[in-house]
């Protein structure tokens, strides 16, 4: 079926010349280039303290803003860019459809903001879908048809400026995600990102020949795009294939000789071999380094914290205490639970702490013990109560309070130390199959936040109960999440965050509620949460096991959903089915 294109290519026309009148005035401001000065360092004395707690504070202050403008930036030589360490870099996904390059952008962009790195996808797709209101079936991707090529190339060029601009302000690295089949395609992105705003560029192509992975991608995947809403299932595959059909006429992969100039990774197959050429920077060898690590195979991941412990008990942080008795039976219960589940080719990861080590002793698969995987080390406060740290040292923790994940204890760790800290671990998940972790909370929260994307914010506040088994199963653009309680007793660790952050706080301000619930009097609930990697953020939606929306209410994101893991009775309160 033909497209009716008109409307559109007005529309184009419009954007492109949008487009001329933002290029003349880029060649008026170049010309006067040279009579612009750097700016001296004016940040007052308020704006100086606010930057303790704003990690991105410093790329605010008018000297850095002149080094990053596009236009001043286009100075540099390539030899000065490729030495510069905070350069920004561009993505470039490229290959056929349905050969996961969308589910590549978005698990690359989660593990870059998880080690900290300011990332964001762009993906054309979505940009053409904003632009095309209509069903654009399989002729609108033909080659062959100028008006549809048209509407297509503004598209993208749209992404393309609006991902220099967000690399332009304070991201750090953008996945431009789209087929880019082309030598011309990628020859004109590589010159407008990295002759025009002297941003790095590296192309990552997914060649797949295996009928059967694409075959289970287009309909795992492709088949719930919006482009196929209320389109019959065999319709919609017959579709998709002559999409594939219609790109293949003109693809052409990343050829090594006449594209030598070009960084780039080859991946054949999903991971079955690796072609990689050209690395500059530190970011492009962590990004090879994730790649080469992925893996699609279906599995689970099961997480728990450790059984209650002795200090546990005591409502101190840190050591290296045994665990309760109430400890113990979680221990036995743990091992009965995993028994029942009958999982093939079991592995049990704990940490070197012995309460950990504890907890897994009597579960019937292979241990291995990961210093990596050891709690946050709380430095001075070690071994301490919270009333006793807040009398002790108030600045210290109104510090932590006002920047937790950045707040590092003296002769200790912070959040982002840890994360650095569990990186290998991540790793080896996504290369793991079926494995147990047994951990702690702070340790807990960091692996959580690499699976549910969450930010610096929200990831330390995370409620993750003891006694509790969450289960992960990965998906292609998301994660299943259930919490299991095995309903043995045991105290409330979880410290919501203050409404007061003052050094001048009492301690009972500082401690609200936490003084007041050393046991946790709501018990956890059985819940199940479905996890959507989405360019504009995640998205979650929990359901008891009635499958009953629950709402919460216990968060400090504005999205409710995102900090408290494992339901409790009172999130019933606001239930709706759904």
């Amino acid at each position: 079926m033909s497209c009716p294109l008109p409307c559109l290519i007005n529309q184009s026309e419009s954007m492109s010349n949008q487009q001329g009148t933002i290029a003349e005035k880029s060649e008026e401001q170049d010309d006067n280039v040279s009579e612009v000065e750097p700016q001296k360092d004016t940040m007052t004395s308020s704006e100086k303290q606010t930057a303790k707690v704003d990690v991105y504070a410093w790329r605010k202050r008018p000297s850095y803003t002149y080094q990053r403008h596009p236009l001043l930036s286009r100075r540099i030589s390539q030899a000065c860019r490729d030495r510069l360490v905070r350069t920004p870099t561009v993505i470039a996904m490229c290959g056929l459809p349905a050969r996961g390059k969308t589910y590549i952008s978005k698990k690359l962009a989660r593990y870059l903001q998880w080690i900290g790195i300011k990332t964001k996808v762009f993906n054309v797709g979505e940009y053409r879908r904003d632009t095309v209101k209509f069903y654009a079936d399989k002729d609108f991707f033909d080659p062959d048809n100028a008006e549809a090529v048209a509407v297509r190339n503004q598209c993208a060029q749209q992404a393309l400026e609006d991902m220099c601009s967000y690399l332009s302000d304070d991201g750090e690295v953008a996945i431009f995600d789209a087929t880019n089949t082309t030598r011309e395609r990628r020859r004109s992105i590589y010159e407008y990102c990295s002759q025009t705003f002297c941003f790095r560029v590296f192309f990552v192509e997914s060649i797949c020949d295996s009928s059967e992975i694409v075959n289970l991608n287009i309909r795992e995947v492709k088949l719930k795009s919006p482009d196929y809403k209320d389109v019959p299932q065999e319709e919609a595959v017959a579709d998709f294939l002559s999409r594939i059909q219609q790109y293949e006429k003109r693809y052409e992969t990343i050829d090594d000789t006449t594209e030598r100039n070009y960084s780039f990774i080859k991946i054949f197959n999903c991971g079955e071999r690796f072609l990689v050429h050209k690395i500059g920077g530190h970011i492009q060898s962590r990004v090879v380094y994730f790649l080469m690590n992925i893996h699609i195979l279906p599995r689970t991941i099961y997480l728990t914290r450790h059984g209650e412990s002795t200090l546990n008990q005591d409502l101190r942080i840190g050591g290296d205490s045994p665990l309760s008795a109430n400890g113990k039976l979680y221990g036995e219960a743990l091992a009965e639970y995993m028994g029942n589940e009958h999982i093939p080719d079991l592995i049990v990861w704990t940490s070197q702490m012995q309460r950990t080590i504890q907890t897994a002793a009597k579960i019937n698969a292979p241990k291995e013990q990961w210093k990596a995987l050891n709690e946050i080390n709380a430095g001075i406060c070690e071994g301490l109560t919270y009333m006793e740290i807040a009398e002790r040292f108030p600045d210290e923790l109104a510090a932590r309070d006002q920047s937790k994940f950045y707040y590092r204890y003296p002769g200790g760790e912070s959040y982002q130390d840890l994360v650095a800290r569990l990186e290998p671990v991540i790793m080896e998940l996504e290369r793991a199959e079926n494995v147990l972790v047994v951990c702690h909370q702070a340790v807990a929260r960091c692996i959580l936040g690499y699976f549910l994307n969450k930010d610096a914010d929200d990831l330390p506040y995370t409620k993750v109960p003891l006694h509790t088994v969450i289960k992960l199963t990965p998906m292609a653009y998301g994660c299943l999440m259930e919490c299991i309680p095995l309903h043995i007793n045991a105290v409330n660790t979880h410290r919501r965050k203050p409404k007061n952050c003052r050094p001048d706080r009492t301690a009972h301000e500082a401690l609200n509620d936490f003084l007041v619930t050393p046991l946790d009097p709501k018990p956890v609930l059985r819940t199940k949460s479905e996890i959507f990697y989405n360019s504009d953020g995640t998205r979650i939606k929990t359901t008891d096991v009635d499958g009953n929306r629950i709402q919460r209410n216990d968060s400090t994101s504005t999205d409710p959903g995102l900090n408290n893991i494992c339901s409790v009775i009172h999130d019933l309160q606001t239930t709706n089915g759904e």
